[in-house]
């Protein structure tokens, strides 16, 4: 990303930011290590219905890293995943493979269990949808303390997918899930960080 379109990113990102807060998108919360996730979803749920310029330059920027290598398939983890994945496979011309919470896909599937920020959950992911040797690109918005990127990695390793990586527009370092998949030998690539959380 050139500098220009890293101060329009910001500063669109910012925009976005205070229009919420000034319009009351961003609710008082008691528990800061949800706090985040909460303001997260508002924000990227925003993000998304204002889709220039920050939906399509972190869509942009997200698709640009893996631009010309092989990818067979994109896999989305639930849910804002789903939107960013299925845009990359899109464009990639690849297959979409959602990663969802427990009872949410129809059919026969495989599922995993992890911890999360504030609790534990399932997640499955059909038990055809991956062929052994697939390179897959595994997208979300939103890193934190990796838990659920952890867990579909592993439900794509079980199907005997090749993870070529795994793309986030933020990350929040203080949580650890960065260093949590990178220990699993994952490249992992955000777009942006938010420290002090």
């Amino acid at each position: 990303m050139d500098l220009a379109s890293l101060i329009g990113f910001i500063g669109a990102v910012g925009a976005i930011i205070a229009t919420m807060i000034m319009g009351g998108g961003v609710a008082p919360f008691i528990d800061t290590q949800s706090i985040f996730i909460v303001f997260g979803g508002t924000f990227f749920c925003v993000m998304y219905q204002n889709p220039l310029p920050v939906f399509l330059g972190s869509f942009d920027q997200m698709l640009h890293t893996y631009a010309g290598q092989p990818i067979d398939k994109v896999v989305g983890l639930e849910a804002r995943g789903f939107i960013l994945g299925g845009a990359i496979a899109h464009q990639l011309g690849t297959g979409f493979v959602p990663v969802r919470k427990k009872g949410k896909l129809p059919g026969t599937t495989i599922s995993q269990d992890y911890k999360l920020e504030y609790g534990e959950a399932i997640v499955e992911i059909h038990d055809d949808a991956i062929e052994a040797g697939e390179r897959i690109l595994v997208v979300d918005d939103l890193l934190a303390t990796g838990g659920t990127a952890e867990a579909g990695i592993k439900l794509i390793e079980r199907l005997g997918g090749d993870i070529v990586g795994c793309s986030f527009i933020v990350d929040l370092p203080e949580l650890g899930g960065r260093e949590k998949l990178q220990s699993m030998n994952m490249d992992v690539q955000v777009l942006c960080e938010f420290d002090g959380l």
